[in-house]
């Protein structure tokens, strides 16, 4: 697998995202992955706010929110958004120029539009479409990019049913393929001054590219149920605030 990063210039609210795709990505060839900072995606969608207090910012945090916890640690506060668990429901004011960044308006719509343009740019059928955020693992320092939203390739690989090396039937393992990329991708764009929000992956075998968006039924796929999770003991210890999001 080969991810190259693509640095572009300070990118500031409602500039046109496909001016700048074609700007600075290279050539797409067949079996290309591209990863897409969701960041600057939100900030092209003049999904921006000037930050008044922290009051402020946490209102915001509770409308981008789908649930959030109350309490609040180190100014933060723990949320679940489009269905992962993240702080502050995705709303950053890194590399914002001061300014209050939210995730898009809606991350699989912008995912299927930005493959759709790519694919007839580059007259190209096998091509996926991430966009990338970083999270906080629990008890680890540090962040790792995820998979926000994918398009144009299956985000799990099944081994269901399937034998390991020993023979063993193995009845839960899925491999996701698509945070994966994305893990990679936000370790070679970074997450301070590098000024990289696209990348793109090649040499990708295990990848299995489908020439279309997702389906609703395997973006459902992707979900699990806080009972069903295997930190549902934690999940449902705690009292979850709904928030606006739907």
């Amino acid at each position: 697998m080969i991810v190259k990063p693509y640095k572009t210039h300070k990118i500031t609210p409602n500039e046109n995202l496909f001016e700048i795709l074609d700007r600075y990505l290279p050539k797409i060839e067949e079996g290309s992955i591209v990863a897409i900072a969701s960041k600057i995606v939100g900030i092209c969608e003049g999904r921006v706010s000037k930050k008044e207090s922290q009051e402020q910012k946490d209102e915001f945090i509770k409308q981008e929110a789908e649930y959030y916890l109350p309490e609040k640690h180190m100014e933060l506060l723990l949320t679940i958004n489009h269905n992962t668990l993240v702080v502050n429901a995705g709303i950053d004011e890194s590399n914002s120029n001061g300014l209050l960044s939210l995730w898009p308006n809606d991350p699989q719509q912008s995912a299927n539009v930005i493959r759709e343009y790519l694919s007839k740019k580059y007259n190209i059928q096998r091509i996926g479409v991430i966009l990338t955020d970083s999270k906080i693992t629990p008890l680890r320092w540090g962040v790792t990019g995820y998979m926000l939203t994918h398009s144009g390739f299956l985000a799990l690989k099944n081994y269901i049913g399937k034998q390991d090396i020993f023979g063993q039937t193995m009845h839960v393992e899925q491999a996701s393929i698509a945070d994966s990329l994305a893990t990679a991708a936000v370790a070679v764009t970074g997450e301070g001054d590098e000024q990289q929000p696209l990348a793109v992956i090649t040499d990708v075998p295990f990848v299995e590219f489908q020439q279309r968006n997702p389906t609703h039924e395997e973006l459902e796929a992707l979900k699990i149920t806080l009972e069903d999770d295997v930190y549902a003991p934690l999940l449902k210890a705690v009292i979850w605030q709904k928030g606006k999001q739907k």
